[in-house]
């Protein structure tokens, strides 16, 4: 049975919407820069990327009646879904079976840290136990159910920065197994101070706007965001005689388990999870025309996951680029964010340009596409998420 990508949605520091975002790779416009919301010691040590939008002004475009009670995290994902339901046309969502997977890694955390100080000398008055509530990770999923009035199914993944990758392999899955017919796919994540703190203590950020696959890159950028997008049936797609954005042809995952947070140096994972969606696909190699690299910047899993596009696409390594140079991170959010960006660039025949790229890494064969490219044609497009502890997930989308 075929899954098709019928509606997406996306909100990330380089736009609210699908439209705001094809402006922003237009224009070459970063979303990475000084702290305007969250509030850290290091405001004026790292660039982030922020949506730049104040929890109450989310609240208004995810059509809430008011934001209270929500995380972060929960606003972020409610908007990106609405966007990609309401560009499936789908105007009831029980109509048929729908269920939901959703992933992150944050949680409300950017919310009940601010009270854990208080949690602490017991000073927090009655009330305090609603961000107790909203605090795990399962808690936006079930947010943007009931907002979405999604019923039949729901499931939370996560699994580090490969977690929204994952959740549209799982939701490929349901739909498959005949579980359900339709299911909204993707992930959020928000900014929160002790994702920033954790990641300075693993000495990995830098100081400067990132630059993935340079030679020079110092490290990554974090950024928050959601992406979304509505998986469904070939049955659905005929009966509504829709026209999808893409075929999720293929998928893998492939764990390494080299090393709690670092990626294997000879990248053996990200092959075999490459490989295995080609495969899964019965594609080989010379079809795909754009990899969209996970690419962090940082110095080990550029170099490992360098190793492995090589290994497995030389002499000729196809279209590439990290967007992750105009989103910076949105670890959990990371795979829904960019499983969107490969069916625009399916859509519009685009590549998306390698910001800030200017030498090639020592040893590798190739460099990523540094300019917006146009007007091509993209039939196969591979979306590579990795995270922590080895656990690499990759994504096929194929012009349907």
């Amino acid at each position: 049975m075929k899954v098709y990508i019928t509606g997406i949605g996306v909100i990330s520091p380089i736009g609210d919407n699908v439209a705001q975002t094809l402006d922003s790779f237009q224009q070459s416009k970063a979303g990475i820069g000084a702290f305007e919301i969250l509030k850290s010691r290091h405001r004026d040590t790292f660039p982030i990327a922020e949506v730049r939008h104040t929890d109450a002004e989310l609240g208004a475009m995810a059509e809430l009646a008011s934001s209270k009670g929500f995380s972060r995290t929960a606003l972020l994902a409610v908007v990106a879904a609405r966007e990609a339901v309401k560009d499936a046309g789908i105007t009831n969502i029980t109509e048929e079976r729908t269920g939901l997977v959703s992933a992150n890694t944050v949680g409300g955390m950017g919310t009940s840290e601010n009270y854990y100080r208080k949690f602490l000398d017991e000073s927090l008055s009655g009330d305090f136990l609603q961000f107790i509530d909203i605090h795990d990770c399962g808690e936006s999923t079930e947010r943007i159910a009931d907002v979405l009035g999604i019923k039949d199914y729901l499931g939370t993944i996560s699994t580090a920065c490969s977690s929204s990758a994952n959740s549209l392999m799982f939701g490929a899955k349901l739909i498959k197994h005949g579980i359900v017919d339709r299911v909204v796919a993707g992930g959020t994540d928000s900014l929160c101070r002790f994702t920033l703190n954790g990641f300075n203590t693993l000495m990995i950020l830098d100081k400067e706007p990132c630059r993935p696959y340079d030679q020079t890159r110092q490290g990554l950028n974090l950024g928050e965001g959601a992406g979304y997008v509505v998986l469904e049936s070939e049955h659905l797609v005929k009966k509504y005689n829709k026209k999808p954005y893409a075929e999720l042809a293929g998928y893998a995952n492939a764990c390494d388990a080299y090393h709690q947070t670092a990626s294997s140096p000879d990248g053996n994972g990200a092959y075999l999870a490459m490989k295995g969606a080609l495969d899964m696909a019965g594609l080989k190699p010379e079809d795909v025309s754009y990899i969209n690299l996970h690419g962090t910047a940082t110095l080990i899993n550029d170099q490992s996951e360098g190793r492995a596009v090589q290994n497995l696409f030389r002499p000729n390594v196809p279209f590439c680029s990290s967007t992750k140079s105009f989103t910076g991170h949105t670890l959990g959010a990371a795979g829904g964010i960019e499983a969107v960006f490969s069916c625009m660039a399916i859509k519009h025949g685009m590549v998306f340009p390698n910001l800030r790229y200017t030498q090639r890494i020592e040893d590798l064969i190739f460099d990523p596409e540094t300019d917006l490219l146009t007007n091509k044609d993209i039939q196969v497009v591979l979306s590579n998420s990795f995270g922590f502890g080895g656990n690499n997930s990759v994504l096929l989308f194929k012009n349907p």
